[in-house]
């Protein structure tokens, strides 16, 4: 072989080579028998324990629609994840409905079911202050400062900022909650956990708190003096707990299948661990009239957060 004929072929493999690693590096997907479910985290390390167990459980089930393994993908943010599914990296994906409806809106995914957590299918929010604040509606928030838990929350940040915002009062974020609020607008920051919150409106870094009905009632078994300091000011409408979506590319009879094993889990002794680590899922269900209006009445609301604050 010359040295001219040695080097093209030496280039030829390196082509190959490449093109192979790209085809390696192409995202599996459920058409490629791979289900793949995904979440939006924080703490993927966490979450990945959490999701696992109940993946084991649905792939074996899934055979006959051709899926042979499963997946758990992170995306650290809503960006990616809509990237994931528009790409078809990610096949399911459960989330709380809010970022679940975002997801539908803005990367083309499809509802499956809802999610029932701890025997409970919808949770409302609450804005809590101390009692001796004088602050007995939230109308009297104008010009104080609110501390919710994370941009991603649906019951504590959309719900309550949601209903802040239907009252009228502007919102203005704060970079931190000894920055204090502008006399003309709700000044809200984000508390990163529902301990942290509770503790800022205790203290008095923050005249008011939003987050669930059920992290209330864990904060009122937690705490003597959370109960005898702290007040709720505010109960929203109620909204679903959490729901799984599928991408909008995913073959019918494999979204129809997951629906299926999904459907029928609760009733299934051998996906009772599995689902308590799917964060304490006792159940999935399917949409009625009275959830759909409370979807769509969520979707609405989350728009107009994201419009005005976002």
């Amino acid at each position: 072989m010359t040295p001219r004929n040695s080097g093209l072929f030496r280039g030829a493999i390196r082509r190959l080579c490449l093109l192979l690693a790209m085809a390696a590096a192409l995202p599996a997907s459920a058409a490629d028998g791979v289900l793949v479910l995904g979440r939006i985290s924080d703490d993927p390390r966490q979450h990945h324990e959490q999701l696992q167990p109940l993946l084991d459980y649905v792939v074996p089930r899934m055979e006959s629609v051709g899926i042979r393994e499963g997946r758990v993908l992170m995306a650290r943010d809503p960006q990616q994840m809509m990237s994931y599914l528009r790409r078809g990296k990610v096949d399911w994906v459960t989330e709380t409905p809010a970022m679940g409806l975002l997801l539908v809106d803005r990367a083309g995914a499809r509802p499956l079911l809802l999610t029932e957590r701890s025997g409970s299918r919808e949770y409302r929010s609450v804005i809590f202050t101390r009692r001796d604040s004088g602050i007995t509606d939230i109308g009297q928030l104008l010009g104080r400062t609110i501390a919710f838990q994370s941009p991603a929350s649906t019951s504590a940040y959309v719900v309550p900022a949601m209903d802040l915002l239907e009252r009228g009062l502007p919102m203005s974020l704060m970079v931190s909650p000894m920055e204090g609020a502008d006399p003309g607008s709700v000044g809200y920051v984000f508390a990163n956990t529902d301990t942290n919150l509770a503790a800022w409106v205790h203290t008095r870094l923050v005249d008011a708190g939003g987050f669930s009905d059920q992290d209330w009632e864990s904060l009122q078994r937690m705490s003597e003096a959370f109960r005898r300091d702290l007040v709720i000011i505010h109960t929203s409408e109620p909204v679903p707990r959490a729901m799984e979506i599928v991408a909008g590319g995913m073959d019918p009879r494999v979204a129809e299948r997951l629906r299926e094993v999904l459907l029928g889990a609760s009733s299934d002794p051998q996906a009772r661990e599995a689902l308590r680590q799917f964060f304490r899922t006792t159940g999935f269900y399917e949409s009625d009239a009275s959830t759909d209006a409370a979807l769509d009445q969520l979707r609405r609301g989350s728009r107009r957060v994201r419009e005005a604050l976002e």
